[in-house]
C-alpha cells in the first residue's frame, strides 16, 4: 500500500505514544481481561464474567503490541488470556455467535504465529460450535442464547459478520469447505436482510426459526427500528470487506462499499461519531468504538478498490483516527484506558465510557498504516 508521507508520519508518532502508554498499562494489569475502566482503572472480566463476548480483545491488543515491539511481556499476557478462555469452551451457555471475537484474537493468531497445537485445538472447537449455530431453514447463524425473556431462536445480528472469519479460517486451515459454506450462506442472508438500499444496516433481524422466513427487525443497540446504529454500520462495513477478502466474491466488496459510502456521507464535520446516525439532533452521545472500527474497515477496503475511492476511504479513516488521537484518547500512562466516550448501546443507562474493543481497533488501525499488523480477521 502506498501510504502518504503524512499518513506514515502520523502512524509512526502514534506508535511511539502507544509504546509509552501500553507497557505501563500492561504491567499494571497483568492477569486481567479488561472490558471497561472506572476512574482510569480497568476492571477484570476474567473474574467477573469469563464468557463475556469482548474477552478476546485484550489478547488481540497484546499480540498487536508484541508485533509492534517484539517484547515478550505482551506475548505472555496474550497467552494467559487464551488459556483462561478454556473454561468457556466447556460452557455451552458461554458459547455463541461471538466465538470469533473470543478466539480469533487469541487462539487463531497464536497458532498463526507459533503453530501451537493447543491453540489450533481451541480455535477448531470454537469454529465447530459457531458452525453448529447455523439455521438450515433460514441460512443464518443464530446470535444470542436464550435470556429467559425473549425468544431468540430466530435472531441474527449484524455483528456476526465480524465472526465469520473464524469459519473462513477453519476451512482454509483444514481444507474442509463446510465452514466456509456456512459463512458464505450467512453473509448472503445478511446482505439480503440487513443491508438497506441506502447502505444503512439493521442491527437485529428476526427469522422464523422453523421456516426461515424474515419476521421483523429490531433497533437493538441503536436508537430504534429503522435507525442507524453506528457500530453496526462499522461491523457491516468491515465484515463484508472481510468476506470479500476470504472469498474474492465481488458482491461482498460492493456491499462493503455501499455501507462505506453511507457511513462517510453521515460523518459529522467534527469527525466524532454519534451512537446512532439517526438519533435526535439534541442528543450528544458518542461512540468512539464505532469510529475506530470504521477506520479499520475503510483502511482495509481501500486496498481492494480503484485509486479514486481508495483515497477517499483512506482520507476518511485518517480523519476519524486523528480526531480520536487528538480529542478522544487518554495518552496519560497513569490511566488504563486509551479511547474515551465509547457507548455500548443507545438505551443503556450509561454512555460514553471506555470499552476495550475501541482500544483494540485503534491499535489495529495504526498497525495497518505501519504495515506491521498481525492480520487477525
Amino acid at each position: 500500500m502506498n501510504w502518504s508521507a503524512e499518513e506514515k508520519k502520523w502512524a509512526a508518532e502514534t506508535a511511539e505514544k502507544l509504546k509509552g502508554k501500553m507497557r505501563a498499562v500492561t504491567e499494571r494489569n497483568r492477569d486481567k481481561i479488561p472490558y471497561t475502566a472506572v476512574n482510569g482503572v480497568f476492571n477484570d472480566m476474567g473474574k467477573d464474567d469469563i464468557a463475556w463476548w469482548t474477552n478476546g480483545f485484550w489478547g488481540g491488543m497484546m499480540w498487536q503490541m508484541h508485533a509492534l515491539t517484539g517484547e515478550e511481556l505482551y506475548k505472555e499476557e496474550a497467552v494467559k488470556t487464551e488459556e483462561k478462555l478454556d473454561v468457556v469452551l466447556m460452557n455451552d451457555k458461554g458459547l455463541d455467535h461471538d466465538n470469533g471475537f473470543k478466539w480469533l484474537p487469541t487462539a487463531v493468531v497464536n497458532y498463526k504465529v507459533t503453530k501451537n497445537p493447543a491453540s489450533l485445538n481451541r480455535a477448531m472447537l470454537a469454529a465447530g460450535n459457531l458452525a453448529g449455530r447455523f439455521n438450515l431453514a433460514g441460512h443464518f447463524i443464530r446470535a444470542w442464547n436464550d435470556n429467559g425473556t425473549d425468544d431468540r431462536r430466530g435472531w441474527a445480528i449484524i455483528d456476526c459478520m465480524m465472526n465469520l472469519p473464524l469459519l473462513y479460517w477453519a476451512s482454509e486451515e483444514t481444507g474442509d469447505p463446510r465452514f466456509g459454506q456456512i459463512a458464505r450462506a450467512h453473509a448472503d442472508r445478511a446482505q439480503e436482510c440487513f443491508v438497506r438500499a441506502d447502505g444503512s444496516v439493521n442491527h437485529i433481524v428476526e427469522f422464523d426459526p422453523e421456516t426461515g422466513e424474515m419476521v421483523r427487525t429490531y433497533g437493538g443497540q441503536g436508537y430504534g427500528v429503522g435507525s442507524s446504529w453506528t457500530r453496526g454500520q462499522s461491523w457491516g462495513l468491515y465484515g463484508f470487506t472481510l468476506s470479500y477478502i476470504h472469498t474474492k466474491d465481488e458482491k461482498y466488496l460492493n456491499t462493503a462499499r455501499r455501507i462505506a459510502h453511507y457511513y462517510i456521507a453521515n460523518i459529522p464535520d467534527s469527525g466524532k461519531i454519534p451512537v446512532d446516525f439517526r438519533q435526535p439532533a439534541d442528543c450528544p452521545w458518542e461512540d468512539s468504538t464505532a469510529a475506530a472500527i470504521a477506520a479499520c474497515g475503510l483502511l482495509e477496503l481501500s486496498k481492494y478498490v480503484e485509486e479514486r475511492d481508495s483515497m477517499v476511504y483512506r482520507k476518511t479513516a485518517m480523519k476519524l483516527l486523528q480526531t480520536l488521537d487528538a480529542e478522544r484518547c487518554s495518552w496519560d500512562p497513569g490511566t488504563d484506558e486509551l479511547l474515551e466516550k465509547c457507548t455500548a448501546a443507545y438505551h443503556d443507562k450509561e454512555h460514553e465510557f471506555p470499552i476495550i474493543y475501541g482500544d483494540y481497533y485503534f491499535i489495529e488501525a495504526v498497525m495497518k498504516i505501519l504495515e506491521k499488523e498481525l492480520f487477525i480477521w
